[in-house]
């Protein structure tokens, strides 16, 4: 199974001590079948930045430099057909009511390009858009 990693799962393996749930999921699939989103980088360096200077700041941007080298074959970036599915699923979604964030839309349109679950705990942030969700903070159930 090939899997885009949403932020949330990335920021619960930074942690000393991750959640044994999302750990065991994300080891269990090959490195190859593991991708993150060039939206994904733009949201944790976000992150960083909005924080002040600090010991917590430069050990975040290691990590940061260390998932950039990490998964660096393995960065998905923004293309016309991703633009183009963003444009799709945002519009359902406004017609249902829902208001989705771009950064998450362009996560889910990434996902749906590319044929990839998203492994994410925000599941109701995505449901509107039809991507394959697993959620290891679920007790593993996937949606």
């Amino acid at each position: 199974m090939r899997v885009l990693l949403d932020t949330c799962v990335l920021s619960e393996l930074y942690k000393p001590i991750p959640l044994k749930s999302v750990k065991t999921a994300v080891d269990s699939l090959l490195d190859n079948d593991i991708y993150i989103s060039v939206i994904t980088l733009g949201e944790i360096s976000k992150g960083i930045s909005l924080l002040s200077e600090s010991r917590r700041k430069r050990d975040l941007s290691v990590w940061f430099n260390n998932i950039e080298h990490v998964y660096a074959e393995r960065v998905l970036q923004i293309d016309s057909e991703i633009a183009a599915i963003w444009g799709k699923i945002t519009a359902i979604a406004q017609k249902k009511g829902f208001i989705l964030a771009a950064a998450d839309g362009l996560i889910a349109a990434t996902a749906l390009r590319h044929g990839l679950h998203l492994m994410t705990r925000n599941v109701k942030d995505f449901e509107v858009t039809g991507v394959l969700l697993l959620n290891p903070w679920d007790n593993g159930h996937n949606r």
